[in-house]
C-alpha cells in the first residue's frame, strides 16, 4: 500500500514539520511502500499532479531541514471541493488516482476548509463501501479549529508577534512626543492571534496598550476614548488590532478600505484597519501615528520559529500515520492540554464533522470588561506554545530551506 499527502490553505512556519512527522513515521511502517506528494493540495489530486517525497528525502539532514522549512514545500490550493451530489466527476477522479497509485490513505495538512475535504472525501468513499481512509492533520495561526487545544502553526506566528511587537515598542519610544502604533494582525472572525500578543506582560511589557478583537463590539468613538486615556498615561501607545474587528452592526470596522472580493469559500479579503485606524486618530486626536500591517510576514517567519510548535506539529503528524493504520478514517488529529505543570498535550483523533464548517472563538471570559484588552489566564494559555528555539541551517548568513 502507498499512501499520500498535501497540503492545502495558508501557509505556516510548522506545516512541513506535520508533513515531515508523516513521512518520518510511514518510513517506519510494515506495509507502507511509497509515500506521495500532491502538488497544490486536493487539486494534485484531481489533475494527477504527484511526486514520490522519497526521491527527495533521502537522509536525516534533509527531513530535518524540510521540518524547518517555513510554507508549503508542496504547494497549496483554496479549493472547495463540492458536494457529491453536485459534481460526482471529481470524486471519481480523485478515486482514480488514488487506485492508480495504489493509495490506500490520504493525509490533507491544512485549516477549517480543508477538514471540511476530509469530512466529504471520507463520507464518499465510507458510503460507497471503498478502502480508503482519510485523515486530516490541523493547521492555522488563527487558531480557530474547534476540538483541539490548539493549531500547529499558531505557537510560531504567535512567538514572532510577541518579539515584533517588542521591537516596535522599543522603535517607538525613542522620542519624547505623544505617539501611538497601531499594529494590524491577521485574524477574520477570530482573534486567537492578536490576543496572543498579551504574552509580553509575562517580561514585564506593557504593550500592547490596547487589544481588539472580533469577538468585541468596536466603535470609532469608543476606541479613539481608548486611545486618549492612554495617552494621558503613557507617551507612547501601541494597539493590536485583529483585521477582522466588528463594528456593532456586524460589518467590518474598515469595509471602506477593504477590496469587497471573497475567496473560492465565500471569505473576505480584509486588510486596512490599520491604515483605517491611523487616519482616525490622526484627524480626530492630531499626534504622531503610524500604522503597521504585518501582513504575510506572521505566517512563514521560520527565523523566530517556537520549538514546542515544530516538535509537536511533526508528532501530530506521526500520530496521524498510527491513527489511519489502526483502521481510523473521517478523524482529524488533535491536541489535548494536560491540566498543571509541567505544559504537555497529548495526541487524540476527533471526529472531522465536529471541527469542519466549525470555528473557535477566542474566549469571551478572556476578554476584559472594556472589550480592549485581555485577562491574564490568556498569558497562562498562550505562553507554553512560544516556548523554545530550534538550531535554524545557515549558508552566507540566510536560512536554508527545502524545494521539492
Amino acid at each position: 500500500m502507498n499512501i499520500a499527502a498535501a497540503q492545502s490553505g495558508g501557509p505556516t512556519s510548522a506545516i512541513n514539520a506535520s508533513l515531515a512527522g508523516i513521512f518520518s513515521e510511514a518510513k517506519m511502517t510494515e506495509g507502507i511502500d511509497r509515500i506521495y506528494g500532491s502538488l497544490n493540495g486536493i487539486e494534485g489530486i484531481i489533475n494527477g499532479n504527484l511526486i514520490d517525497i522519497n526521491d527527495f528525502i533521502k537522509t536525516n539532514y534533509d527531513l530535518e531541514l524540510m521540518k524547518l522549512t517555513p510554507s508549503t514545500v508542496l504547494g497549496s490550493c483554496r479549493y472547495k471541493l463540492p458536494p457529491v451530489e453536485e459534481n460526482k466527476e471529481v470524486y471519481e477522479k480523485i478515486l482514480s488516482c488514488f487506485k492508480k497509485h495504489d493509495i490506500g490513505i490520504f493525509f490533507y495538512i491544512g485549516g477549517n476548509d480543508s477538514m471540511d475535504t476530509v469530512s466529504k472525501l471520507s463520507e464518499y468513499f465510507r458510503e460507497n463501501n471503498i478502502d480508503i481512509k482519510v485523515i486530516g492533520i490541523p493547521k492555522t495561526i488563527d487558531n480557530d479549529l474547534k476540538c483541539t487545544d490548539h493549531t500547529p502553526g499558531f505557537g510560531s506566528a504567535a512567538k514572532y508577534l510577541a518579539v515584533t511587537l517588542q521591537e516596535i515598542t522599543r522603535d517607538s519610544s525613542v522620542y519624547n512626543l505623544p505617539s501611538v502604533t497601531v499594529v494590524e494582525i491577521m485574524g477574520r472572525d477570530a482573534g486567537w492571534l492578536t490576543a496572543s500578543s498579551c504574552v509580553l506582560r509575562a517580561n514585564g511589557e506593557e504593550s500592547p496598550h490596547l487589544i481588539y478583537l472580533p469577538e468585541a463590539s468596536f466603535t470609532d468613538e469608543k476606541f479613539l476614548n481608548d486611545v486618549r486615556s492612554e495617552l494621558d498615561k503613557n507617551n507612547t501607545v501601541i494597539v493590536a488590532v485583529s483585521e477582522g474587528i466588528k463594528s456593532d452592526n456586524g460589518s467590518y470596522a474598515a469595509e471602506a478600505f477593504q477590496s469587497g472580493a471573497d475567496d473560492a469559500f465565500g471569505h473576505k479579503y480584509l486588510s486596512g484597519i490599520g491604515k483605517y485606524l491611523e487616519t482616525l486618530i490622526r484627524n480626530e486626536i492630531g499626534c504622531k501615528v503610524r500604522s503597521i500591517e504585518l501582513n504575510v510576514m506572521q505566517r512563514c517567519a521560520s527565523h523566530m520559529v517556537s520549538k514546542t510548535d515544530v516538535d509537536e506539529s511533526f508528532r501530530i503528524g506521526s500520530e496521524g500515520v498510527k491513527a489511519a493504520v489502526a483502521g481510523n478514517t473521517g478523524k482529524m488529529m488533535a491536541f489535548r492540554r494536560m491540566k498543571g505543570l509541567p505544559y504537555f498535550c497529548s495526541v487524540t483523533a476527533v471526529d472531522v464533522k465536529d471541527v469542519a464548517n466549525k470555528e473557535k472563538k477566542f474566549p469571551s471570559e478572556w476578554i476584559n470588561s472594556e472589550g480592549n484588552n485581555v485577562t491574564d489566564e490568556a498569558i497562562d494559555y498562550f505562553l507554553p506554545l512560544i516556548q523554545g528555539e530550534v538550531s535554524i541551517p545557515m549558508q552566507n548568513g540566510m536560512p536554508v530551506h527545502i524545494k521539492l
